[in-house]
């Protein structure tokens, strides 16, 4: 498809080029465009390449550094100077923005850093090394400077970090008009905002007022009488999961955050929740997988560590089925079949237990288990896997039958299949409850335990049923 939409591309001259010809209709980036930006980068024609990028959101300018070969990346933003939207480094992995940014001098990070609004610039600083990120924040202006250190004193992962400390904040003795000659005079606000805060003399917060609602106030009213109260403010510990739930929830397009005082120290806006909510679960499904925190731009060898930990465990749990296959080697022996039939149930207990952990895991992420429905979920995953067990368990059963001609057979491996699809539904939803209920993260370590669950209950189930019924 890439080729076909590179073949109709026009030959355009520098002058003539508008990068948004080179996207395809779901904003992918088509590979034209990395050549045409790369033969400007290799020919040094920055104005031609600031022309080219101006029209670009920071998501697209993001797509495009990602899709450039690593050797002209510093190159695009050296060219392009102050004319590069540095906010598009918010929008590529780790890996990729800190080989981007150690290229940088100092100095010119400084600068980007001082123009960007606070969230952005906090996200860009916190995976540097800590002497480049001092050395640059000393040469912000003091009070950017203050309110980014402050950010960055919050633990990882918390509202506090994504937090935009660029906020408007009013007494509750001012007027409508006031607030409005405020918002209209001062150069130094945020470049968006859809509510004011109302502060008491302490920086304590005592509500807000919507946009929409000062606008439609005669002037004279006091805020005093027109604000509501903030009966959601998120404090600024708060893991980040947690604090997009809450807008989430309520349907909040922005929401206060405070600190253990309840003082204001910020703002959590809607474009943050959703890159947090898309983070999250990019991390939860990673981790079922057992790949960790790997990005795409990753070398090989730092993606080969992250992943044999896991390979190991389940190497270790694969060895565990092992030794219950050997307890019955010599039934093995005795009839074939068993060893052709093994993987199957195993691989319906494994899929089935999949099936449930994810379900399971991702309730729990988003909250939707509770002890008020709790046994009601256990019940209904139950029931679930009843009622496939007996289903597999008469189509298996008939199929073994005829296929190796021997009834008994198709009455044991149906039986098995019975017991490890219960088996698999309930693992499925009992491990990773128990996990979260002992502070462990059930999206880490639920997989290796319900695989282990299933291949083990499904070999010993089958091959032990074939012992004892057949007198082997």
């Amino acid at each position: 498809m890439e080729e076909n939409l590179q073949d109709t591309q026009p030959e355009l001259t520098p002058d003539e080029a508008d990068a948004s010809l080179f996207y395809t209709e779901d904003g992918h980036v088509v590979g034209e465009l990395v050549s045409h930006v790369g033969e400007l980068i290799e020919d040094s024609n920055g104005d031609a390449l600031a022309e080219l990028i101006e029209p670009l959101h920071e998501s697209e300018l993001g797509d495009l550094l990602e899709a450039l070969p690593p050797q002209y990346r510093s190159g695009l933003i050296r060219l392009t100077g102050d004319r590069f939207d540095f906010s598009s480094l918010t929008e590529i992995d780790e890996a990729m923005r800190l080989e981007i940014v150690n290229e940088l001098p100092n100095e010119q990070i400084a600068d980007v850093v001082a123009e960007l609004e606070s969230d952005d610039a906090v996200y860009i600083l916190e995976d540097m090394e800590e002497s480049d990120r001092d050395e640059i924040l000393s040469m912000v202006p003091f009070e950017e400077q203050t309110r980014l250190r402050r950010s960055l004193e919050y633990p990882e992962e918390t509202a506090g970090r994504r937090m935009q400390t660029e906020f408007i904040a009013v007494p509750p003795f001012w007027s409508v008009g006031q607030t409005i000659d405020f918002l209209r005079e001062d150069d130094d606000l945020p470049e968006r905002f859809h509510e004011v805060f109302v502060v008491d003399p302490s920086y304590k917060l005592m509500g807000h007022v919507a946009l929409d609602r000062i606008l439609r106030t005669q002037r004279k009213t006091k805020i005093a009488s027109i604000q509501e109260k903030s009966v959601h403010p998120v404090d600024a510990n708060l893991d980040q999961e947690e604090a997009a739930r809450i807008l989430e929830q309520y349907d909040l397009v922005s929401a206060a955050v405070v600190d253990e005082h309840q003082r204001l120290v910020g703002v959590l806006t809607i474009d943050d929740v959703v890159d947090v909510i898309q983070q999250e679960a990019d991390e939860d499904i990673k981790r079922l997988a057992g790949v960790g925190d790997e990005e795409l731009s990753d070398n090989v060898l730092s993606i080969t560590r992250s992943r044999f930990t896991w390979l190991f465990l389940n190497l270790i749990t694969a060895i565990l089925a092992s030794l219950v296959i050997g307890l019955f080697d010599a039934t093995i022996q005795q009839m074939v079949a068993l060893a052709i039939l093994m993987p199957i149930v195993a691989s319906m207990g494994g899929n089935a237990g999949t099936q449930s952990m994810t379900v399971t895991v991702r309730a729990l992420a988003t909250r939707d288990i509770g002890t008020y429905n709790m046994f009601r979920t256990i019940r209904r995953e139950f029931l679930v896997g009843l009622l496939n067990g007996c289903s597999f368990a008469i189509l298996i059963g008939v199929v073994s039958a005829i296929w190796f001609s021997n009834t008994n057979l198709g009455v044991i491996i149906g039986i098995a299949m019975i017991i490890n699809m219960l088996c698999a539904a309930l693992s499925g939803i009992l491990i990773p409850i128990a996990l979260d209920r002992m502070k462990v993260d059930p999206a880490i370590a639920s997989s290796v335990f319900v695989t282990t669950v299933t291949d083990v209950v499904g070999f010993f189930a089958f091959l032990g049923l074939a012992a004892w019924w057949f007198g082997i």
